[in-house]
């Protein structure tokens, strides 16, 4: 893996633009889980906190496989890692296909966390290396430029599930409701889930095919590691790792709320099931402009320290927005959270692993563990919404992750001034 000592003084888009396109197929990926929730909920007859099990298995299997990802790498390479990793991708989307159709519930959830582990090896590979992959100080520059690739990924994923799965949800509602029997009801339930099929077996060998184009990718080699004074990482770097990966793990599930759970949120109001299968594609589309006016800004007009600051604050802004009113208002001000939330990763990620020198590879596999937050926080929000009332309890969730967001971001801050104009940290 690369060591951030070693960044080059200038990025080589060439290489930026492979990894832009590795971010396009596991965001497509990633943004699934949300009209999956409604699919899940609707063809095995689940209850909110039964069909949240979706996100929560897939995020899960970043803090299980992150490290074990990392030792991967070291003996694969990064090439060989990432072909694995989509390859891995593959094996869970035919499964996922399968089971889904069957309606073995516990068989998808296996195969959505065997889809997790292919992109959290992708993840450890890609992320620690795109920040590295030129000056730091533009790290969430390049993340950014992937990160176009991802929301756009995540914007399509919703609309093509809505288009080519979802649809027609009134009518299947009416079905299920007038079916004359208990077998009916089984047939007309089998049809439905019967329609995940062909696409998932699809993007199956989709991904084969991209594993063995990634194989034989040309990617450049990044410093030499065997450099042991160019190694070492300071106790303030270790300090701020730890505080990354909390940012990273209150970060990820804000951006869940935001993306995947916006559906349910917007039931809560009795909002139609035919409107609200669409409502994450607009929180990716808030993310687009979100990652444009960062990649423009980065750092040419602000840094990515005081940027995270903007965008905490503008979080807890449209949150309390989103709390004080009511059906389509309230849920779009959900949805703008997608522009809040677009630069926290690209900023979050190069700030928790600045100065770990050849602990990198270590403080990117543990940043990687924070994507968990998906996992926890969402699955919070669909039991506590069963006792008290689902905008307080959303509200309430997502305040704590932007504050503590805002805190990583000024400690960040404070860290890099005295590690610049102050007394140098002793090394470990």
């Amino acid at each position: 893996m690369p060591d951030a000592a070693a960044s080059p003084s200038k990025t080589p888009w060439g290489a930026v633009l492979l990894f832009c396109m590795l971010f396009f197929i596991f965001g497509f990926v990633t943004w699934l889980n949300g009209p999956l929730i409604t699919f899940v909920k609707l063809a095995f007859n689940l209850t909110d906190v039964e069909a949240f099990l979706v996100p929560s298995v897939f995020y899960l299997s970043y803090f299980f496989l992150a490290l074990p990802a990392a030792f991967i790498l070291r003996a694969t390479g990064l090439k060989r890692g990432m072909a694995l990793g989509l390859f891995i991708m593959g094996l869970g989307a035919a499964g996922f296909g399968q089971f889904a159709t069957m309606r073995i519930f516990p068989g998808a959830l296996t195969s959505l966390f065997i889809i997790g582990a292919g992109v959290s090896l992708l993840q450890t590979a890609s992320n620690p290396y795109i920040s590295v992959l030129g000056p730091i100080e533009s790290g969430a520059q390049r993340i950014a430029v992937m990160g176009i690739f991802n929301k756009f990924a995540g914007f399509l994923a919703p609309i093509l599930v809505g288009t080519f799965i979802l649809h027609g949800l009134g009518q299947f509602e009416a079905d299920v409701n007038a079916a004359a029997n208990p077998a009916a009801k089984e047939a007309i339930l089998n049809a439905f889930a019967a329609r995940i099929h062909t696409p998932y077996m699809l993007m199956a060998a989709l991904m084969a095919v991209l594993a063995v184009f990634t194989w034989f990718s040309p990617l450049p080699a990044l410093g030499d590691d065997s450099n042991p004074d160019s190694g070492k990482g300071s106790r303030f770097a270790y300090i701020q790792m730890l505080f990354g990966f909390l940012a990273i793990f209150f970060y990820v599930g804000a951006e869940v709320m935001a993306g995947d759970a916006i559906t349910t949120y917007a039931n809560g109001f009795g909002l139609p099931l035919e409107m609200t299968k669409y409502f994450t594609s607009g929180t990716l589309v808030a993310m687009l402009v979100g990652y444009v006016v960062g990649l423009i800004s980065i750092p040419r007009f602000i840094s990515q320290e005081k940027y995270l600051n903007l965008s905490a604050i503008l979080g807890i802004v449209l949150t309390l927005a989103a709390f004080l009113t009511k059906g389509y208002v309230s849920v779009a001000f959900v949805a703008l959270l997608g522009f809040a939330n677009a630069m926290m990763w690209p900023a979050i990620f190069p700030l928790g692993i600045r100065g770990l020198g050849k602990l990198t590879e270590f403080g990117g596999a543990l940043l990687v563990m924070g994507i968990a937050g998906g996992a926890v926080i969402p699955q919070l929000f669909a039991h506590l919404k069963e006792v008290y009332p689902f905008q307080l309890v959303f509200m309430g969730l997502m305040v704590v992750c932007y504050a503590y967001i805002l805190f990583f971001s000024l400690f960040a801050t404070a860290a890099g001034k005295k590690t610049l104009t102050g007394p140098v940290p002793s090394d470990v």
